[in-house]
């Protein structure tokens, strides 16, 4: 490949890539399905919402999340139950408009990954 080419094929790649979305939202290979959790960190259970050092960045969206969320008041046991808490959780989260690692969806019934 010639100079002239390396210039133009990269950066037309790379553009590409970027126009498509796919770079912002997470990845599959980041949320464990079977284990509910996103690289390490638990989608359910005690969740604290944080405004620096979280550990998942959440985006609330209306259509085509990575996990539906039910607030419950007690027994956050299953994937998408998230009791909310001010202290000692088991998950920190910050809730963002772009560039999320989860997109979520609130739900009343059936939480959990779709």
């Amino acid at each position: 490949m010639n100079n002239f080419a390396r210039f133009i094929v990269k950066p037309l790649g790379l553009l590409s890539f970027l126009l498509t979305g796919i770079a912002p939202s997470a990845l599959a290979t980041d949320i464990d399905k079977a284990a509910c959790t996103f690289k390490g960190k638990k989608l359910y259970g005690k969740i604290q919402v944080v405004t620096s050092f979280p550990d998942v960045k959440v985006q609330e969206v209306t259509s085509f999340p990575d996990l539906k969320v039910q607030k419950v008041g007690s027994f956050p046991d299953k994937c998408g139950k998230w009791q909310m808490v001010t202290s000692f959780p088991d998950t920190k989260i910050q809730y963002v408009t772009s560039f999320p690692d989860v997109k979520v969806q609130n739900v009343t019934s059936f939480p959990g990954i779709p």
